[in-house]
């Protein structure tokens, strides 16, 4: 057993997979994400990240890939039929399986029913989850230490990744016209969603700077957040900020398991070093900040 696979094993992702596809077989109701969370004997609130960076996909994605697997199972029973088997696996039409498979597998039903290579192909493929597929790794270094709590004004955007600029600004103008713009201390980002598996304008983010200050009657929509307070996981990466997350992924995957820690219900959250205005991508840094015990 590859050890990535062990790792899911050791932290309940494989019973979330499997129940997961038990409920496809069934037609039964599939479960959200804190009853998935307690599936796999893990805490909801950093689950949906401790998934996609075990597996590759979102659970969400996870289902897609194991209902187009049972498509395929049912396309290579003779007289098989496309519409029976999208209703029975459970798209609304044969249409929408149509679709699935164009997008997913560039075929349609009808040459992967009549194709046993093809077919067969694809079942390996999708047999695996995406994480599985992936190339080696290269060892990271994490630095296990303690945080000071601070305080941070924090500004919540919903949009393109790449227009983050704005909200920081924002933050930034109103901090100019406190007298705090010199005071700055910290450049922080919380990714509430993963800007790689949701559409540009269903992304959220909270901005944040660091003032060395508590901050006091915020106006909306600012608010105030405290950070750190504790023992943290930090992972220096190198290179673009749209890579944070891909490095978020393989620190839970590659470090996390072996280091005899395991995460704490706190924040995650980026460090921004540098000014991506005045630094290159290639060599921007930000600390990677992961709650642990």
């Amino acid at each position: 057993m590859r050890r990535i696979a062990q790792v899911r094993q050791r932290h309940g992702i494989d019973r979330v997979i499997a129940h997961l596809q038990a409920c496809l077989r069934a037609g039964d109701p599939l479960p959200d994400l804190e009853a998935l969370a307690a599936i796999a004997h893990q805490s909801p609130f950093h689950f949906h990240r401790l998934y996609r960076a075990l597996t590759g996909e979102t659970p969400g994605r996870t289902v897609a890939r194991l209902r187009l697997l049972q498509a395929l199972q049912l396309l290579g029973q003779a007289d098989s039929r496309v519409t029976e088997v999208a209703l029975n696996v459970g798209y609304e039409s044969p249409q929408a399986l149509a679709r699935a498979c164009r997008q997913a597998l560039d075929a349609t039903p009808s040459s992967l029913r009549e194709d046993p290579g093809l077919r067969s192909h694809w079942q390996q493929r999708l047999a695996l989850p995406a994480g599985d597929h992936a190339d080696g790794t290269v060892p990271l270094q994490v630095t296990v230490t303690t945080l000071e709590p601070f305080d941070v004004v924090a500004l919540r955007t919903q949009g393109a990744f790449d227009d983050l600029d704005q909200a920081f600004g924002e933050i930034f103008t109103w901090a100019a016209e406190q007298g705090w713009a010199e005071q700055l201390q910290q450049l922080i980002g919380i990714a509430r969603t993963d800007h790689r598996d949701a559409p540009a304008q269903e992304c959220v983010f909270d901005c944040a700077m660091g003032f060395g200050r508590t901050p006091q009657a915020l106006p909306t929509p600012l608010r105030a957040l405290t950070l750190g307070g504790g023992t943290y996981a930090v992972l220096r990466h190198v290179g673009s900020y749209a890579g944070l997350e891909a490095a978020t992924d393989a620190l839970l995957r590659d470090w996390l398991p072996d280091s005899g820690h395991t995460l704490r219900d706190a924040e995650l959250y980026y460090h921004y070093l540098d000014d991506p205005e005045e630094v290159p991508d290639a060599i921007l840094r930000a600390d990677i900040c992961v709650p642990v015990g």
